[in-house]
């Protein structure tokens, strides 16, 4: 027989496999179970923190196999099969929906042809290591855009609660196939980290390539290929039209279907959408703010009561302020602020994360729920004019953007400690930060807009009632997180997965809003290659 079994330790027992044994078996017997223990295999299947209430323990979770060998179900990788001459799928952006995307279409030996606007890793590495160094922006290669997507560069957390999407675990052993650690398989919060994700990506490429498979990078797609229907309402994707960005080579692709996985930060994308199809598109909540940086040993004191961990300590931070949501997000624990823009005139912090999570820093972003009704008139006018309504929010987001940068000097980002802006004053002095190329001091409370800026500072001073000490004179907020999910969504059919406006158009991933974050995306990715796959299947 088999069963599941959670136990909870001190954390110095943690490598005490003779205690753990004992505690197993404790378990098996509350629930009443009959055993030898020699009959006993037991499989570990999650590790988590619970650091509540003064005392830390370790919960671990264990798969039990009593009398019977592990049969390892679910534990196996996919079988990718050459990609054969019969159909071919055009995938547009080489994020984590786009590359799973790839690797599903592999499983029935269709080809994936991926266009990607940004450098493969090893040039993109080059690109932000002079963004950072001297706050010079290459506009298609960058921490949003580039081969593996905005994560590959900044972070690579992959925990999701959105597990009914697929199979987690799947998209999990894929990464460790190309050289991830095998605690992602096991931690309750999997994260890769930036020093690793890059040569997994790198490793992802060269497989879909040796089945078969096509990149084209600093390959910008500037248009779809749309057949008409007779009345011309119906539309029909049937490729797209590229330009090479260093050439500046125009060319054109068609495949069975399209699949769009651009990404959050592909402003051009959407606009390309509105063009064709403005009903495709639909405006969605999503949320704006500020990044606030401590030192980790502040945070990790905090969370850990004072007492020594390994690890650096997380937290996840919630309150509502004036009926919006104001809440942590993309919370680096030993980690850096990091500059995440994609035009010359912008400003955008993001967090990251090695994998050792040990610099002296933590980070998240704190933002503030923003609605469709929120957004000023002036923009839903612009959109109005722009014939796409659905496009205010992400005109708002892009004037807030070029605020920042106005406030700022070129890269160099405004800051202000947290204790000044919640007493609305000047910060003369900055605490020392891990933000390339660096920080200006500025009035944050003053300039953000005051819906956003009065939510932030009672949210903070909620936080401070949780987690007491968060609001401390070496905390730093660095401006502006813009970049959590896409204000728009691609509408598509809840059955077909295609959009809902053009046939054959599957939005995928973070740019079409309905995912956020790798392990969600890589999910929708390999959901929309699944429906495409079984497509053709019927069809042929």
């Amino acid at each position: 027989m088999t069963t599941d079994i959670s136990i909870t330790i001190k954390p110095q027992d943690e490598k005490n496999q003779a205690l753990i044994n004992a505690e197993i078996f404790k378990a098996l017997d509350k629930k009443g179970i009959s055993f030898k223990k020699e009959e006993v295999t037991s499989v570990f299947v999650k590790k988590s923190i619970d650091a509540r209430h003064g005392q830390i323990k370790i919960l671990l979770r264990y798969k039990i196999y009593i009398g019977e060998e592990p049969n390892g179900d679910g534990e196996t990788l996919p079988v990718w099969k050459k990609a054969g001459g019969k159909h071919t799928v055009i995938i547009v952006g080489s994020g984590p929906a786009g590359l799973y995307a790839a690797f599903r279409l592999l499983e029935d030996g269709i080809k994936p042809v991926i266009i990607e606007r940004g450098s493969c890793t090893d040039e993109r590495k080059g690109d932000i290591t002079v963004l950072e160094s001297e706050g010079k922006l290459n506009a298609q290669s960058n921490f949003c855009f580039g081969e593996g997507g905005a994560g590959t560069f900044s972070d690579g957390k992959l925990y999701t609660r959105s597990n009914k999407r697929g199979d987690i675990g799947k998209i999990y052993r894929i990464f460790v196939e190309f050289g991830a650690s095998e605690k992602i398989l096991t931690d309750a919060h999997p994260h890769i980290g930036t020093d690793k994700l890059p040569g997994i990506i790198s490793g992802m490429r060269k497989k879909i390539i040796e089945l078969g498979g096509e990149f084209y990078f600093y390959t910008l797609c500037t248009n779809l290929i749309v057949e008409r229907s007779l009345s011309g309402v119906e539309m029909t994707a049937k490729g797209v039209n590229l330009k090479n960005l260093r050439t500046n080579e125009e060319f054109s692709l068609t495949g069975d279907a399209v699949i769009l996985a651009t990404g959050h930060s592909a402003v051009d994308i959407y606009k390309m959408i509105a063009k064709i199809s403005p009903s495709s598109l639909e405006a969605k909540t999503f949320a704006v703010g500020v990044r606030v940086e401590h030192p980790r040993a502040l945070i990790d004191s905090i969370q850990f009561h004072g007492k020594p961990m390994p690890q650096a300590a997380e937290y996840r931070l919630t309150t509502q302020v004036e009926e919006r949501g104001v809440y942590s997000f993309c919370m680096c624990p030993g980690g850096y602020v990091v500059p995440c823009a994609t035009a010359e005139n912008q400003i955008v912090i993001n967090g990251m994360s090695s994998s050792g999570r040990n610099s002296q820093w933590s980070d998240a972003a704190i933002v503030v729920e923003r609605r469709p009704e929120d957004i000023p008139t002036e923009y839903q006018e612009q959109a109005q004019k722009a014939g796409c309504p659905a496009l205010a929010g992400l005109y708002w987001r892009t004037a807030l953007e070029e605020e920042t940068f106005r406030q700022g000097k070129g890269q160099f980002a405004p800051a202000q400690k947290l204790t000044d802006f919640l007493s609305h004053k000047d910060s003369t002095t900055l605490p020392e930060t891990s933000y390339k190329p660096g920080v200006v001091p500025s009035r944050l409370d003053k300039w953000l807009p005051s819906e956003i800026s009065r939510r932030l500072e009672q949210g903070f001073r909620d936080f401070d009632k949780n987690m007491h000490g968060f609001i401390s004179e070496d905390a730093l907020l660095i401006a502006s997180e813009t970049r959590t999910s896409t204000p728009v969504r691609i509408t598509r059919d809840k059955e077909s997965l295609e959009c809902l406006g053009i046939k054959n158009l599957y939005p995928a991933g973070e740019g079409s809003g309905y995912s956020g974050g790798i392990g969600s995306s890589a999910m929708d990715g390999e959901k929309v290659a699944a429906q495409i796959s079984g497509k053709l299947k019927v069809e042929n």
